[in-house]
C-alpha cells in the first residue's frame, strides 16, 4: 500500500529503529592505545584490572590523632583519655616510630597511620594538656576514620568494563592506580553527504534562491556529542551519477552514511533510488510516522547503514535523535547499562493546547520557564524548516502515535537537548 505521495505506507518509529538494528552487524573501529588525559568520554576495548590496591596504605580521613582504639575506650568529657604524643606523621612520608600503648601521633587527612595506630580520633575530640600530652573526650572504634589497605579498589578487581565510555571520575581512578594508558576504539566514521542545488557553503554570500548549509553543520555537531567521528565530504548537485560516486567513495573508509536532501517525493529524489542501486539490502523503510521527519529513509549498503535526512533543520536534529544516534552508538562498542545513555529529562506542565494528528508521533520543540516554583513548557511553533525553533527551544517532549494533543497544565516529560 502507498500514501498519498506514491511512497511505500509509514512505518512506525519503534520499526524503522527495528528494521535497521536487527539488519546490520556492526563492526567495531579498530583499537588504538591513548594517554588517559586524552580518552575522556572514549570506549574501553578491553576490560581493565587494578594491578595494585588502593589506597595502599592505611590512611586518615581527618585532621586528628592516631590512635590504638583500645586507649580511648571509656572517654568522655567528664573522665577523658589522657594520652602522650609520640611524634608526627609528615604527610607523604611513612613514620619511623610505632606506636606503643597509651601513646598517639598527630595525623592530618590523607597521613599514613604508623605501626599500632587502628583509628584516628578527630582533633576536635581531643584537648592538649601541654606540648606532649593530650584529653580524649570520645572514643574512637577500631578503624573509625580510616581508609584501610585496598578499601577503594582491592589489587586484581574489574576496575572497568570493555564496552565502557570513560567519565572523568573514571580517569581519576586509573590515575590513582597507576593506569596512565588504554585500549579504546577508534570513533567510528560518518560520512556527511550534503544535496541540493541550492546548497552553498556556510561561509558563502548568497544569491536569491540559494541556502547556506546548515544541515551538515548541524550533524557534525550530533555525530560528534554521539560519539563518532564526522567527515563533511561536501555539497553535491542533484545530480543522480554525483551522488552515487560520492556515496560509494564514502562507503570505502566509514561505518555510516548521512545524506542530507533527496529524502522526500519529487523529481530530484534520487537517495532511495542509489542506496538501492549500490548495494544490498538496500531501502529498508521511506517514511516514518513522525513529525517532522516523516520523509526519512533508512537503508543498509553492504553492512554499511545509510540514512536519507530531510532537509529541515528541526526535522535532522529529531531524526538523528530518534534513528541516527542509537545505530551510531551500537558502531562506537558502547555497552553499558541503559540509565547511563539516557537523555536528561525534566517534568513540566504545558503552558497551552497543542494539537496532534492521530498515526504520527509529534516531537514538539518547548523553551521551560519557571512560574511560581514550577516548571511550564512552553511550545515553539514553527515549521521545520526553521533553525530558530531549535535555538529557542531547551528539549523536546514527545505526543504519541494515537494521542490527539496535550491540553493546557497538563504535566510533561521534556527531553532535554
Amino acid at each position: 500500500m502507498r500514501d498519498m505521495l506514491g511512497r511505500e505506507e509509514v512505518v512506525t518509529v519503534e520499526k524503522a529503529v527495528e528494521l535497521v538494528l536487527i539488519n546490520f552487524s556492526p563492526v567495531f573501529p579498530p583499537e588504538i592505545k591513548l594517554n588517559i588525559e586524552h580518552a575522556s568520554r572514549r570506549i574501553l576495548s578491553c576490560d581493565i584490572y587494578s594491578p595494585e590496591n588502593l589506597p595502599q596504605f592505611a590512611r586518615s580521613t581527618v585532621d586528628g590523632f592516631a590512635v590504638n582504639s583500645s586507649d580511648t575506650f571509656g572517654a568522655s568529657d567528664s573522665l577523658p583519655s589522657y594520652i602522650n604524643i609520640a611524634g608526627e606523621v609528615l604527610m607523604g612520608e611513612m613514620s619511623d616510630f610505632e606506636l606503643k600503648k597509651g601513646t598517639a601521633a598527630k595525623i592530618a587527612t590523607g597521613g599514613m597511620l604508623p605501626e599500632g595506630a587502628n583509628a584516628v580520633v578527630m582533633m576536635e575530640h581531643a584537648q592538649a594538656v601541654d606540648e606532649k600530652l593530650i584529653e580524649i573526650t570520645r572514643p574512637a572504634a577500631p578503624g573509625e576514620n580510616v581508609i584501610q589497605v585496598g578499601e577503594d579498589i582491592k589489587k586484581g578487581d574489574l576496575v572497568l568494563k570493555k564496552g565502557h565510555r570513560l567519565r572523568p571520575q573514571d580517569i581519576g581512578a586509573l590515575a590513582g592506580l597507576g593506569i596512565t594508558e588504554v585500549h579504546v576504539y577508534e570513533k567510528p566514521r560518518v560520512s556527511i553527504i550534503s544535496t541540493g542545488n541550492e546548497i552553498v557553503r556556510a561561509d558563502s554570500n548568497v544569491k536569491p534562491g540559494q541556502v547556506r548549509d546548515i544541515n551538515s553543520i548541524n550533524l557534525a555537531g550530533l555525530v560528534s556529542d554521539a560519539g563518532g567521528e564526522p567527515v563533511r565530504r561536501g555539497i553535491f548537485r542533484d545530480e543522480y551519477n554525483v551522488i552515487k560516486r560520492v556515496v560509494e567513495g564514502a562507503l570505502k573508509d566509514s561505518s555510516m552514511a548521512l545524506i542530507t536532501g533527496g529524502s522526500s517525493v519529487g523529481t530530484k529524489d534520487m537517495t532511495a533510488k542509489i542506496i538501492n542501486d549500490i548495494g544490498s539490502p538496500g531501502v529498508l523503510f521511506h517514511g516514518v510516522s513522525i513529525k517532522p521527519g516523516k520523509p526519512l529513509i533508512g537503508g543498509i549498503i553492504n553492512s554499511v547503514p545509510v540514512f536519507g535526512l530531510p532537509g529541515h533543520p528541526a526535522a535532522i536534529t529529531v531524526c538523528f535523535e530518534q534513528f541516527i544516534e542509537p545505530v551510531l552508538k551500537k558502531l562506537t562498542g558502547i555497552s553499558e547499562n541503559s540509565f547511563r545513555g539516557r537523555k536528561q529529562t525534566v517534568t513540566a506542565k504545558m503552558a497551552k493546547n497543542v494539537s496532534s494528528t492521530s498515526g504520527r508521533e509529534d516531537h514538539i520543540r518547548v523553551s521551560l520557564e519557571e512560574r511560581d516554583n514550577e516548571v511550564w513548557a512552553i511550545p515553539i511553533l514553527g515549521k521545520s524548516g526553521l533553525i530558530t525553533t531549535l535555538v529557542k527551544a531547551d528539549g523536546i517532549i514527545v505526543i504519541p502515535l494515537r494521542k490527539l494533543g496535550l491540553e493546557q497544565g497538563e504535566i510533561v516529560e521534556v527531553r532535554l537537548f
